[in-house]
């Protein structure tokens, strides 16, 4: 009885996510995308969404009171199923439902929106995603600008090092202006980085209102494409916008 009285909870909870009338997004101010959480119990990567304003703004709430950056988004129906979608870039797997009120629940994002594996479509066909790296950028970025001076701490130092890895096996999205130039972006300190990209989704945030293509290059190529002074690379800049020091490979000198 139980368990039927559940299955029933949860279909009526995915019809309602697609047709919800109002529906609300916990938003991270770290990093402009949805907040998200790793549950204790299931390890499941989650978002908060909810149908009362009234009970996301004190989601919202609480995650203030422990220093994360949050804030709360009406979605609309045109938007839903590109957001639903959306998720699957940033490596979330479940959707947190009303959570912290009496009707509570969680449903996996497979069950709302089937999603062709990457993976699994023809070659030349796949579209760069790297689901796995935005994720722990979105962790990273959330924990460290929970801090005002942010501090190197034990949980920190794992997910760059985790962060790293994934880079290092990455193949990424870069932007070219028509003239054939790559952009870059100097920070209030002069420095330049050129903006890199995890999917498609991201680059199109970077390149609105701008005629722009794309090329796809490994992780390992980077260096090669580096202007002089470029300290490095920004990943996804319009969202969890992560630094990282790259060195320009030196081109071999030429013989005489």
């Amino acid at each position: 009885m139980n368990e039927n009285s559940t299955t029933v909870t949860k279909q009526e909870t995915l019809v309602a996510l697609k047709n919800p009338g109002e529906i609300y997004v916990i938003m991270s101010g770290a990093t402009r995308l949805p907040f998200v959480s790793c549950d204790e119990e299931t390890f499941d990567d989650e978002v908060f969404l909810y149908y009362r304003v009234e009970d996301a703004k004190g989601k919202a709430k609480e995650l203030l009171e422990k220093k994360y950056a949050a804030a709360v988004v009406k979605l609309e129906d045109k938007q839903l199923l590109a957001f639903y979608t959306s998720l699957y870039t940033m490596g979330v797997n479940c959707l947190a439902v009303n959570s912290g009120t009496d009707t509570q629940i969680k449903t996996q994002l497979s069950d709302l929106v089937i999603r062709r594996k990457p993976e699994n479509m023809p070659e030349g066909k796949q579209p760069v995603e790297n689901p796995a790296l935005h994720l722990t950028a979105i962790y990273f970025m959330q924990e460290m600008r929970r801090q005002a001076q942010p501090q190197p701490t034990e949980e920190l130092k794992e997910l760059q090092e985790e962060l790293l890895a994934h880079y290092g096996k990455g193949t990424f999205v870069i932007a070219v202006r028509e003239d054939g130039q790559l952009p870059i972006l100097k920070q209030k300190d002069g420095t330049v980085y050129q903006p890199l990209f995890t999917d498609m989704l991201e680059f199109q945030k970077f390149a609105r209102g701008e005629k722009m293509r794309t090329a796809v290059i490994p992780a390992a190529k980077i260096p090669e494409v580096l202007i002089n002074e470029a300290k490095g690379v920004v990943i996804n800049p319009f969202g969890v916008n992560v630094q990282l020091q790259v060195a320009k490979r030196k081109q071999p000198a030429q013989d005489a």
